[in-house]
């Protein structure tokens, strides 16, 4: 049993073992744990259940992720996606005053057409017109993007009026803990130690137990209470308002902060293959819609893969065991959810910064010397970061990219949907600019 499914996971092809995998899946799952408590604390904003919106979040994270490993095969952990929750919570329910159960219809659409996407084809043609010369970049600039994200959890770097960002008080306990959690981490790294990034979050953790700065506030949980939320949705509501912008918003966003992430992480494990493609893809697709799906009708926004994967990558995961493992905690995080609760900022945000040092190394295959692929990696790079938006900087790569393959008279007929995705994006800017 265990040789077919070491054969079925492609253990001996990607040079990985049980132990590896499992330690992957550990690393991956602490460095999005936070997602548990972050999520319901946002959509209960809406007047959804706060402990329905945590036990949505635990099983659709669990059956996503198992579906992505088991299906897919890629070390990709999948929950409901960050900024898609606050779009869902500030913009649509409270700012358009669309009720929740609406919402979540609206979500389910989105998801359903995902679906379509993939089994019509479509979502693997928007993959692969994106340029493998830009695969780099968009790796690289996630990279930035989630050391950006560590360093600001840690204190740091902390916002400025004067300068937008600047040093923080490193007189603080807990960003003197996360800079502990840095060297740790490096030295272990140093010395390729294949369990760094989740020695290095248990062992901050642990001192921040020890210097009590961890507020362990232990609360009554019943998964039960899904309830609440769990079929809730209301697909006639958002049929009858005008949800087009509001589907569309879903489906763009999530669409290409998940192409984007797709990319890096593959890139990170070496898992493309030689003619730049990624295989099973439409797995791939097809779990992430199914999870998205799955999310509205338990009562969370779209479900979407996370880039915290890559530490998971980072520890040596390589195969699809190493989601299921981050799946099998999220589903034992529903009963142990207040424990995964005391799993503060200082302790994972080490994990992120390095993480993102690790992914930037592929920036050194970018041609630096030639322009039309230089500027448009560059302006992903640096927008993704910048932008706080995967999907804006590979909209601004993107963009880049097919202007001067028109304008420098490179352009080919076999490329038509590279250009008409970049009039999209150009539209959907000047659309919003226009808001």
């Amino acid at each position: 049993m265990r040789t077919k499914l070491e054969t079925y996971f492609q253990f001996a092809d990607r040079k990985t073992t049980w132990r590896t995998e499992t330690l992957a899946g550990l690393t991956t799952f602490f460095t999005m744990a936070y997602i548990i408590f972050v999520n319901p604390a946002i959509l209960s904003q809406t007047g959804m259940p706060l402990a329905a919106v945590t036990t949505a979040t635990c099983l659709c994270a669990a059956l996503g992720s198992i579906l992505m490993g088991a299906l897919a095969n890629y070390p990709l952990a999948l929950a409901p996606g960050m900024g898609l929750n606050a779009y869902f919570t500030y913009t649509v329910v409270k700012g358009m005053g669309v009720p929740w159960q609406t919402a979540l219809g609206a979500v389910f659409l989105s998801g359903v057409i995902f679906l379509a996407l993939t089994f019509t084809g479509i979502r693997q043609q928007l993959v692969a017109a994106i340029p493998h010369q830009l695969h780099a970049a968009v790796a690289g600039g996630i990279g930035l993007f989630i050391a950006f994200i560590g360093l600001r959890n840690s204190g740091i770097i902390v916002p400025s009026p004067a300068t937008t960002v600047t040093l923080g008080n490193l007189h603080n306990h807990g960003t003197q803990l996360a800079i502990f959690g840095i060297f740790l981490i490096a030295i272990l790294q140093a010395f390729r130690v294949k369990a760094a990034m989740l020695i290095g979050v248990l062992a901050t953790l642990a001192l921040g137990i020890i210097c009590h700065q961890v507020a362990y506030t232990p609360s009554p949980f019943n998964p039960l209470s899904i309830r609440d939320t769990a079929f809730h949705l209301d697909l006639r509501g958002a049929l009858r308002i005008n949800a087009f912008e509001i589907i569309f918003v879903f489906l763009f966003v999530d669409l290409f902060d998940n192409i984007g992430t797709l990319v890096a992480v593959t890139q990170r494990a070496n898992l493309i293959a030689p003619d730049h493609s990624i295989p099973r893809l439409n797995r791939i697709f097809f779990a992430d819609a199914t999870a998205t799906i799955l999310g509205s009708l338990a009562g969370t926004s779209t479900v979407t893969s996370y880039i915290e994967s890559s530490a998971g990558v980072a520890a040596g995961g390589r195969t699809g065991v190493t989601a299921i493992v981050t799946g099998l905690l999220f589903f034992a995080a529903l009963f142990v959810a207040p424990f995964v609760g005391a799993l503060p900022d200082f302790a994972t945000a080490p994990a992120l910064i390095l993480v993102g040092a690790l992914m930037c190394s592929c920036i050194a295959t970018i041609e630096w010397d030639a322009p039309r692929i230089a500027i448009p990696s560059f302006l992903t790079l640096i927008t993704i970061p910048l932008t706080y938006s995967i999907a804006t900087g590979l909209s601004f790569g993107l963009i880049a990219f097919a202007a001067l393959e028109i304008f420098t008279g490179r352009a080919r007929r076999q490329n038509w949907m590279l250009y008409l995705l970049a009039a999209l994006f150009l539209f959907r800017f000047l659309y919003l600019n226009h808001g």
